[in-house]
């Protein structure tokens, strides 16, 4: 993995054009989670303290080339004001003769927002035309916006071949710590994957086989697995089409050596609310109720597992840790994991909406050696795929 960070550009006096991630959850023209913002600013300091003219892009939503008023960015520019602690401006276009006008204001250490990249047909079809009036807007690249590298867009690869090209201190981050992780990892490896359905996750179980030493299977996702060894899983939610897939899975574990872990008791519920009524049955225990949760000696034996391993790739709750109680088992693996972060014995990386989730419940997130937001781009990474948008800073 090959790419220029920040440390190597003279930015003073340039203009940088910076590809960040603004898609942050809103209601009601609110934004309800700043998260996005704040691990940006980091690299937008940077550069306005070295005296750049900071030119932020970004898209929102799906707005599918049209200008649509309510996926505006405009509330953006007040929101990085605010965490930045400096005035941030906006131009209402990313291209054209607005968006050229208002860079042309920027003094060295200003920042400017742009409107949505997407409100632009030519972003998503990474149009050499739109990416030439991108390219217009700025001397130099930079790209901050990992969550967005897995699409070949104008803004996320197209600016990146047209210009001189640096990693953002985030991009950097998020890159350093997956290569950590499984390109130069210390072992032994452990990863644990979970989420509803094998079917989305058969590319990510596969490159994992190759990867890591411990492959821990949870979520409802091991309820196929457990049904594929012939074990009984009542009404527990199960791809049934996909047993013969979880026993070649296992199959090929053995000529990989990776040792794959999955549940051995679970909690069962007869229906899925907040609060039910549970019991704790070993997997091979006959029963007619849906396993919500992997049990309590499950969520042992994962902690004592993860005592014994140097690096942790995380990628999927345990079990259906919103409602409670069937998030005790991911709480219970999540503080563990943040204590032996802590005493410095892992190294562990997650990410995925639904652990970035269950972490920032458990407490933990900023305990973890690093938690990545972006999703899709993160789990093409584990996938073992190449992402466009970080090929083109190669």
């Amino acid at each position: 993995m090959s790419f220029k960070t920040l440390d190597e550009a003279d930015v003073r006096g340039k203009r940088v054009l910076v590809r960040a991630d603004l898609n942050v959850p809103m209601r009601d023209g609110h934004i309800t989670d700043l998260t996005r913002v704040e691990r940006v600013v980091p690299t937008i300091q940077e550069l306005a303290d070295k005296g750049a003219r900071v030119v932020i892009l970004s898209h929102f939503e799906r707005p599918k080339g049209r200008r649509v008023p309510e996926l505006s960015l405009a509330p953006l520019a007040e929101a990085i004001s605010e965490v930045l602690r400096k005035p941030v401006a906006f131009a209402d276009d990313c291209i054209g003769p607005t968006a050229e006008a208002a860079v042309a204001a920027l003094q060295d250490g200003d920042v400017l927002l742009l409107e949505n990249t997407r409100f632009h047909k030519g972003e998503e079809a990474n149009d050499p035309e739109f990416v030439a009036a991108l390219a217009k807007l700025g001397d130099i690249y930079v790209n901050d916006a990992f969550s967005a590298a897995h699409r070949a867009h104008a803004s996320t690869e197209g600016l990146a071949r047209h210009m001189p090209a640096y990693a953002g201190r985030l991009m950097q981050a998020e890159l350093e710590a997956l290569e950590a992780a499984l390109a130069k990892p210390e072992r032994p490896v452990m990863a644990i994957v979970g989420g509803s359905k094998v079917s989305t996750k058969l590319d990510l179980l596969g490159n994992m086989l190759e990867r890591v030493d411990v492959l821990v299977i949870v979520g409802a996702m091991a309820n196929t697995f457990l049904a594929a060894k012939g074990l009984p899983v009542g009404r527990s939610l199960q791809e049934r089409d996909l047993h013969s897939t979880a026993r070649e899975i296992m199959e090929r574990a053995k000529s990989t050596q990776c040792e794959i872990v999955l549940p051995v008791d679970g909690t069962i519920a007869q229906e899925f609310k907040p609060h039910a009524a549970t019991q704790t049955l070993p997997v091979e225990a006959e029963h007619d109720g849906m396993s919500l949760d992997v049990g309590p000696e499950t969520a042992r034996l994962i902690v004592e597992r993860l005592a014994q391993v140097k690096t942790l790739v995380w990628n999927g709750p345990l079990g259906a840790f919103e409602t409670p109680p069937f998030d005790a088992s991911t709480m219970l693996v999540a503080k563990a994991v943040a204590d032996l972060t802590a005493e410095g014995r892992l190294r562990s990386i997650a990410g995925g909406g639904d652990t970035v989730s269950a972490l920032r419940q458990a407490g933990v997130v900023d305990e973890l050696t690093y938690v990545s937001s972006a999703g899709g781009a993160f789990l093409e990474w584990l996938e073992g795929k190449s992402l466009p948008g970080v090929k083109a800073l190669g």
